[in-house]
């Protein structure tokens, strides 16, 4: 029964209630960028599921994939994949909602799948220590901010033409409908391009989740891509796809941070053969982030009518910052994660999506059991459905000028069959300016570009 006590309880919750969302509204422009909590929250938990998959890669990356649950590296240090989970899992909170606040973002941030594996080998081989790779990173993520602080990073943006911007977004398209088809086992990319084993029932399971995804989609049914994931992820219990854990929640064993956070090792990079790895760590997160942001932001819409992201420089200092905070906690490359792109699709255009990514992953910390149960059957038809949005961008690059459309088909290319964004953005550049000296047009190349070519083929030739 209730009282005019109650009334008035109720009545003041929802007084203080109303305040806050209405705070919450002018700090992140829900109004001028015509989104609301609701979408944002939804946007943020698609992120998170499509990108969950870190949390169980960056630990085996480092310290490889077997039943093993530690690897001593060659300075006789032990690391733990606990350890590197329990970081992973915080570094990534605590940057994303960095993104979040200050640059006002639906990016989400995480360890970089490229140098985590190429450190990974290094360390397990034991050609180089865990300290000396975090030194490496640290070196790297320095130079990024430097960089970033004298807008050398937003000049180089600028100075591409539309045509490659555009094809940016394209070629994260792809690469993101290659993750999923890769992923769901769907496509096949060991021993060339091949169809996946149709009788396994993640592979028809998969396939039903692109299907489901799309119907809802057409019906414009709102948190499409969560729906998928989450009836897939159900759906795979009786079929043995979803595996349920023994326990839903867990403490997360602490006893090896002390390892790898502030884990230098810099007397062991003093060489010359250090200086192709620093490069190439720099590179790949350089032209990777600067392709996720351009590629998620066109989606988004927040493009100029010539390609350019306003106040690029904050996504891409948060970025920077990552990589030098993400070393000093022992985990390498942090860069802005492309399954961005799926909240960008669910409707996130504002900080709170990466909020919520942000607070998924805090609590994956001690609900890791829970969150590591999503199948790649789940994300990857949800992964291909964003590369399906992602490339109608292709419209818009003038493939009737020879000239224009040459460097774009060359970064798209290169980034579906190398499976590497970094690379694209690289071979893109690279033959755009050949192409553009070969037709008689070199002065309608930005002078920047020219200069770039230099450490864009040695990345080539280093990697």
């Amino acid at each position: 029964m209730f009282t005019p006590l109650s009334f008035l309880v109720i009545e003041k919750h929802s007084m203080i209630r109303g305040i806050i969302m209405n705070k919450l509204s002018r700090f992140f422009a829900f109004e001028e960028k015509g989104t609301s909590f609701q979408i944002e929250v939804i946007a943020g938990l698609t992120t998170f599921m499509t990108m969950a998959y870190v949390l169980v890669t960056q630990p085996g990356a480092v310290c490889g994939f077997g039943p093993d649950a530690y690897i001593v590296d060659c300075n006789g240090v032990m690391i733990t994949k606990e350890a590197i989970m329990v970081t992973c899992a915080f570094i990534s909170a605590i940057i994303t909602i960095l993104m979040g606040l200050y640059a006002n973002l639906p990016f989400a941030l995480s360890t970089g799948m490229g140098s985590n594996f190429m450190f990974g080998a290094l360390i397990q081989s034991g050609a180089m220590s865990y300290g000396a790779c975090m030194a490496i990173t640290l070196i790297s993520g320095i130079i990024f901010v430097i960089l970033t602080r004298l807008g050398i990073r937003d000049l180089i943006v600028k100075a591409m033409p539309k045509n490659l911007k555009v094809a940016i977004g394209v070629a994260i398209g792809f690469f993101i409908a290659y993750l999923g088809f890769k992923n769901s086992g769907i496509g096949t990319f060991v021993n060339g391009i091949g169809q996946g084993n149709f009788k396994d029932p993640s592979v028809y399971l998969a396939i039903f989740g692109l299907f489901l995804i799309g119907f809802l989609n057409a019906y414009k049914v709102k948190g499409s891509i969560m729906i998928g994931i989450v009836v897939v992820t159900l759906l795979g219990i009786p079929l043995g796809v979803t595996t349920l854990p023994a326990t839903l929640a867990k403490l997360p064993d602490m006893a090896g941070l002390q390892n790898i956070i502030f884990n230098f090792d810099f007397k062991s990079i003093l060489t010359f053969s250090c200086i192709p790895l620093i490069f190439i760590t720099f590179c790949g997160d350089f032209f990777s982030t600067l392709g996720t942001v351009l590629g998620c932001g066109a989606k988004a819409g927040m493009l100029d009518k010539d390609g350019n992201f306003e106040h690029i420089e904050k996504p891409f200092l948060v970025d920077a910052i990552g990589t030098v905070v993400g070393a000093c906690t022992g985990n390498t490359t942090i860069t802005t994660y492309v399954e961005s792109g799926a909240g960008v699709q669910a409707g996130g255009k504002t900080g709170v999506t990466a909020i919520t990514v942000a607070v998924c992953f805090l609590l994956s910390m001690f609900l890791s059991p829970l969150v590591l149960i999503i199948p790649n059957a789940a994300t990857g038809p949800a992964l291909i459905f964003v590369g399906f949005l992602m490339i109608e961008g292709i419209s818009q690059i003038e493939f009737s000028k020879f000239d224009e459309a040459f460097g774009p088909f060359i970064m798209i290319m290169f980034t579906i069959f190398t499976g590497s964004i970094a690379s694209g953005i690289c071979a893109g550049i690279i033959a755009h300016v050949f192409i553009k000296v070969a037709c008689g047009k070199a002065k309608e190349v930005n002078l920047i570009l020219y200069v770039l070519l230099i450490p864009l083929v040695l990345y080539f030739i280093a990697g």
